[in-house]
């Protein structure tokens, strides 16, 4: 599929002449960084926005600036929801539902990086359970709201590459806790449940995608010691030299988010649903060395059987099928 975007395109170039009035939004994480800018680029253009939140009050804040921009009917509420706590998803999905009104795309954006090894307040691996199965549980128990049409899109990331999900080991209790392995085995979950929920939804008119947004300097790297970010990129780019490549180069925040947006209401349903995308396009496989930088997704993070494993497991995990 050809694309007039790339990685250098922001929100603004994507959404260019589109009218999002009438089209309803659910997007996790609009307290800070890329779920911020999501919310304000699709109320900017007339979307009724829905941000799930873990702290109201800091999304409201975070918000302030893109609500004064929203025009043409868009707007942005929010609903309370911690992905660490499945008592806290259900509650949502309950008052979702409740409300009964219908969703054209459904952007789980929320996440963490890299955390100590800590839990969610059911026991599992921080961040699998919060990258995953809290969105698991949520999406799954609003399913029947998003409207026949519409996407699911997973923010996952290029370090998916570090490590496949690992279904006799999840919560680290057999293996050894590496943040960097612990946060590859949630990313690639975000994407293989895109691909199952595709599979699952596709004869109703829903697909999913998951993406990676870029490298940004955003708060998910609140985690990182001091200095490690910037060893990280000195590893990158010699790297990066030694193939005759650029330099590692940031994006802006409306340049990541601005996959999330294509992917939701400009890319094809057809060519994204069921596919991990970048940069405005959907992306090759790839094998080989890790390297976060070159671009390309993983085989087994989009292996059918694989997806279907996670879902079984994941329904294993939170004591609830779908």
């Amino acid at each position: 599929m050809a694309s007039a975007f790339g990685s250098t395109s922001t929100t603004e170039d994507v959404l260019q002449g589109i009218n999002l009035h009438g089209k309803r939004v659910l997007v996790t994480g609009v307290s800070a960084g890329l779920g911020v800018e999501t919310a304000r680029a699709l109320a900017a253009h007339g979307a009724e926005v829905v941000g799930a939140v873990r702290d109201l009050a800091k999304a409201e804040r975070a918000t302030a600036n893109a609500r004064a921009e929203v025009q043409d009917g868009g707007s942005i509420t929010f609903v309370e929801l911690d992905l660490a706590s499945l008592k806290s998803v259900r509650a949502c999905a309950d008052a979702l539902i409740a409300q009964g009104r219908r969703f054209d795309v459904v952007i789980a954006n929320a996440g963490v990086m890299r955390t100590p090894f800590w839990h969610t307040e059911d026991g599992f691996e921080m961040q699998f359970g919060t990258n995953h199965l809290g969105h698991f549980v949520l999406v799954n128990r609003i399913a029947s709201l998003i409207a026949p049409g519409g996407r699911l899109v997973n923010v996952s990331s290029a370090g998916h590459r570090y490590s496949d999900v690992d279904l006799d080991d999840p919560n680290f209790e057999n293996t050894p806790y590496d943040p960097m392995v612990a946060y590859g085995r949630s990313k690639t979950a975000n994407i293989l449940f895109a691909v199952e929920f595709d599979r699952r939804h596709k004869a109703k008119g829903i697909r999913a995608t998951a993406l990676h947004p870029g490298g940004i300097a955003t708060e998910l790297a609140r985690h990182m010691q001091p200095g490690e970010i910037d060893k990280l990129l000195e590893q990158i780019n010699a790297q990066a030299a030694a193939e005759g490549r650029p330099p590692f180069k940031w994006k802006t925040v409306p340049q990541g988010a601005a996959t999330s947006v294509w992917a939701a209401f400009v890319a094809p349903a057809d060519a994204v649903g069921g596919h991990y995308c970048e940069d405005c396009h959907v992306s090759a496989v790839t094998d080989g060395k890790i390297d976060i930088t070159s671009g390309g997704v993983r085989a087994y993070a989009l292996d059918p059987e694989r997806a279907k494993a996670l879902w079984a497991k994941s329904e294993e995990m939170v004591g609830e099928h779908f």
